[in-house]
């Protein structure tokens, strides 16, 4: 019986990571969109996410609108501010060297932070909209994370299913194997780099807004969530897709696994481990191709 209990709250733990694994998801698939077509690593990504979270709270706290409405409307304002930013800032580092980019957008996301602290304060908040759990074959779940979770599947698809055959999403993925090739054949770069930046901004507050409902909101999450999607495209492998998904799904059950056997404290530490075991086993991720 004892065993048999063991093997229930593991299913549970498990079962719980994969719910959050696939918000982490969304995070990363944005992050590697950028820097796929773009060449640039965008450190100020986890800032942007955090703008989404807030505008979730502020939406809900002030006028009682549902996160799922209020994730529709983050989207639609990060993808602006990500496209504004990439025309009058990020624009101007593109194929510059890597450093560059790392430089500039390191500073954006200090001015992020900067600015939540100085309108926000440090304090940390929440978006009490889903409580109580679900009850399945016998495993608990918590409804936020269900929730979470299914939004977070379904932007997903609709993402996979955009890049695979709107018109657009096929230009994105030329642009990302050879944009000198993709401007030959007639594709716009320019407006792919817009948009693609302005698609991973939108993802990025997608994941906030969803994040939101599960976490504490606070000016600094963004670094903390930025380092996790950093691990996962390293685990799953830079410009893979799938990658970026099932590496996202790895890190929610390894941190939910180890928040289980040992502490929270320690399971935040999981991503910056399978990050180290990674790059010295296969620095080209699961599913990268080394280039």
């Amino acid at each position: 019986m004892a065993a048999e209990g063991t093997l229930t709250v593991l299913a549970q733990v498990v079962i719980s990571g994969v719910l959050l694994g696939a918000v982490y998801a969304l995070l990363a698939i944005g992050l590697n969109l950028i820097f796929g077509v773009m060449r640039v690593i965008n450190v100020a990504h986890g800032d942007l996410m955090m703008l989404g979270a807030y505008t979730t709270f502020w939406l809900f706290t002030l006028w009682g609108v549902s996160p799922l409405v209020s994730l529709v409307v983050a989207m639609a304002l990060m993808f602006a501010l990500g496209a504004l930013l990439q025309r009058v800032v990020v624009e101007r580092v593109v194929g510059q060297p890597l450093l560059v980019s790392l430089l500039l957008t390191f500073g954006l996301s200090s001015f992020l932070t900067g600015s939540a602290l100085n309108l926000w304060t440090a304090n940390y908040r929440s978006v009490p909209a889903y409580t109580g759990s679900l009850v399945v074959a016998g495993l608990a779940f918590s409804v936020p994370r269900v929730i979470a979770f299914g939004v977070a599947l379904a932007i997903t698809v609709l993402v996979y299913l955009f890049l695979k055959y709107a018109r657009l999403g096929k230009a994105i993925r030329a642009t990302s194997q050879n944009a000198d090739v993709a401007l030959v054949c007639g594709i716009d770069v320019a407006r792919i780099r817009l948009l693609t930046f302005g698609l991973g901004t939108a993802l990025a507050a997608a994941a906030g807004s969803l994040l939101a409902v599960i976490y504490t909101v606070y000016p600094e999450m963004g670094r903390t969530f930025l380092l996790k999607a950093f691990a996962i495209i390293v685990l799953g492998g830079l410009g893979s897709f799938g990658g970026a998904f099932l590496g996202a799904l790895a890190l929610g059950v390894a941190e939910a696994l180890a928040a289980y056997a040992w502490t929270a404290q320690i399971a935040e530490g999981v991503a910056y481990l399978l990050l180290i075991v990674v790059l010295l086993a296969r620095p080209s991720g699961l599913f990268g191709i080394r280039e």
